[in-house]
């Protein structure tokens, strides 16, 4: 199954991507696991921010697929525990259709790409930097999936 985290901001320091390029790196079989990014819109002083989410936004939906189960990271989404999230994992792995999260830029998702997602998640009641929520989201679905798949990464 194909897990993809779509999200914006293709300049992340270097800890962001070494620590979101190791989790990925250690998903095996059956879940194939990517991280696609898009440019952050060029913000002017003036402008509204409403309009770079938009354009953000149209960014991210270019990149989802017609048959993708997709989730939108959101401070008002469901939170999940671990086993929450495993257990929700392991039921979309028997569906088998491929999933797509969507992290927003700076100033959040778009009506648009909340309209697209299936479900909202959560990652927490803090607003979190997109960068951090980046490896947040890919650290929590390798622990969901550690877990689901009886290895000892997670110890709780």
């Amino acid at each position: 199954m194909d897990c993809r985290v779509i999200c914006v901001g293709k300049r992340m320091p270097d800890w962001v991507d070494d620590a979101v390029g190791e989790f990925a790196r250690r998903f095996t079989h059956p879940i194939r696991f990517d991280v696609l990014t898009t440019g952050t819109a060029k913000r002017g002083r003036a402008d509204n921010p409403s309009v770079y989410k938009d354009s953000e936004g149209k960014a991210l939906l270019a990149l989802v697929r017609d048959n993708e189960w997709v989730v939108a990271l959101d401070v008002g989404g469901k939170m999940r525990s671990t086993e929450q999230l495993s257990q929700w994992l392991d039921k979309k792995l028997l569906d088998a259709r491929p999933l797509a999260f969507l992290i927003g830029g700076p100033d959040g998702l778009s009506d648009e790409c909340r309209a697209r997602a299936n479900e909202t998640w959560s990652l927490s009641d803090l607003t979190l930097p997109h960068g951090l929520a980046r490896i947040v989201v890919v650290e929590a679905l390798y622990r969901a999936n550690s877990l689901r798949c009886g290895h000892p990464y997670h110890r709780a």
